[in-house]
């Protein structure tokens, strides 16, 4: 195809040199590549193109600047900017029609000082920014600079989204922390994360602080425990803590726990949460005393036994296991039975519960005789033996109504002793003579 260049008289050897090779180019192409018999309509062709062209009025020129030579200052090598001009110094663009003696509109002065007003960055800056668009791999953001700036799905989020139409909405503002200098387009690059990762380290420490229960997401599942989501945050649930005797099964994957906080550490990125501990509090203030709970031994003691009921251990001491004598505790309760027991006291302010069985016996001595009819008879004997307790406690406090109110029967009859004792002494005085008197 051809190649229109319109170029203006060159004055310099380089102008001259360069029109003498383009020349040189047209030549060798008109006679290696254009057969003789269609030469005559070249000039033609050439003619039709150069018509269609100023119809559709989009004549570009390049021309060589003349006046302008190309130096370099260290030969054998060349800084960035005169290998830009040695390529693209020598042309000029000529927009369509040429270029206009109009006034713009402002100056040079006016333009250098809008620019020197723009706002400037250094990398760890804090700044407000309006989402301008969307792209597959992050979002522009405006932040009242020459350039918008770009913020990465790994940025924009505490968890990285899929897109960024996830946590961006055009048009909004958000916080940006800017994480690089301005590159070659004088582009800076944000991260919303590490303000988000501020906020939510901060907000464990708090929830830690006043040991509250928080709501987090199984991510992943190993031997020894599992990985948690909790405020956006990796934690650690150890296996130890998931719930007594067992370690966090594969299905728990994308479940969500609650969990208590065990270690809080945002300089070692340190993050361990314990779900057992939160089953265990939120029992302890449901529990009441004459509660009968289902446990399983898991230690046995020479003053007892301890019990884990639905997360959280309790004592059944050997004075609490039967009426009769116990010498051998782990003869009766060994390690892993299933058993039944009754909460007879609780310690919610350091999670401690004392557990009996021998308040379940209907029989003194049936958890060594028969203990599957105390287990299967446990909640009735406990409903009777509460009941007893209430009765029991009723007639002490009417007893006691009954002993006030005859001390207060006794006291409000008989006389008080000064007043006795006063009443004859007043009468003696009366009947001796006053010393004036006489």
């Amino acid at each position: 195809r051809d190649l229109i260049l319109t170029s203006k008289p060159v004055a310099s050897t380089m102008g001259r040199s360069i029109a003498a090779l383009l020349g040189c180019i047209s030549a060798f192409s008109s006679a290696a590549f254009v057969p003789a018999t269609v030469a005559p309509r070249r000039s033609c062709d050439a003619a039709a193109a150069e018509r269609t062209c100023a119809q559709r009025g989009a004549v570009l020129s390049m021309v060589m600047a003349a006046d302008e030579r190309m130096s370099i200052s260290m030969p054998g090598s060349m800084t960035r900017d005169e290998r830009l001009r040695s390529r693209y110094g020598g042309f000029a663009f000529e927009p369509e029609g040429g270029w206009s003696d109009e006034e713009s509109g402002f100056s040079y002065e006016e333009m250098a000082a809008s620019i020197s007003s723009m706002v400037s960055y250094t990398r760890g800056d804090t700044c407000t920014g309006t989402v301008l668009g969307f792209e597959p791999n992050g979002a522009l953001i405006e932040i009242g600079v020459k350039s918008s700036a770009y913020c990465t799905l790994q940025e924009a989020a505490l968890v990285k989204p899929n897109k960024p139409e996830e946590v961006f909405e055009i048009g909004s503002s958000y916080e940006f922390q800017i994480v690089s200098r301005e590159d070659e387009n004088g582009q800076l690059f944000l991260s919303r994360r590490r303000l988000l990762s501020d906020a939510a380290w901060e907000s464990v420490q708090a929830l830690m602080s006043d040991d509250k229960t928080v709501e987090a997401t199984v991510a992943a599942v190993n031997r020894g425990g599992a990985m948690l989501t909790v405020q956006g945050l990796r934690a650690f649930l150890p296996g130890s803590h998931y719930l007594p005797g067992q370690n966090p099964p594969e299905n728990l994957v994308g479940a969500t726990l609650n969990v208590k906080f065990l270690d809080v550490d945002k300089e070692n990125n340190r993050l361990v949460v314990s779900h057992r501990k939160a089953m265990v509090d939120q029992k302890i203030k449901n529990l009441a005393v004459g509660s009968v709970l289902a446990g399983v031994v898991t230690a046995v003691k020479p003053y007892g036994a301890f019990i884990d009921v639905g997360g959280m251990s309790g004592l059944l001491h050997i004075s609490q296991i039967s009426c009769d004598h116990i010498s051998d505790v782990g003869s009766i309760l060994p390690v892993g039975k299933q058993i039944k027991c009754m909460v007879i006291s609780q310690d919610k302010g350091k999670g401690r519960v004392a557990l009996s069985t021998k308040t379940l016996e209907i029989e003194p001595g049936d958890m060594l005789k028969n203990q599957e009819k105390v287990f299967e008879e446990a909640e009735d004997t406990a409903a009777k033996y509460q009941e007893r307790l209430d009765a029991e406690r009723k007639a002490r406090e009417e007893a006691a109504q009954d002993v006030i109110f005859g001390l207060g029967s006794v006291f409000s009859d008989a006389p008080l002793a000064g007043e006795a004792s006063a009443a004859p002494a007043d009468g003696a005085a009366a009947d001796e003579p006053l010393p004036f008197e006489s």
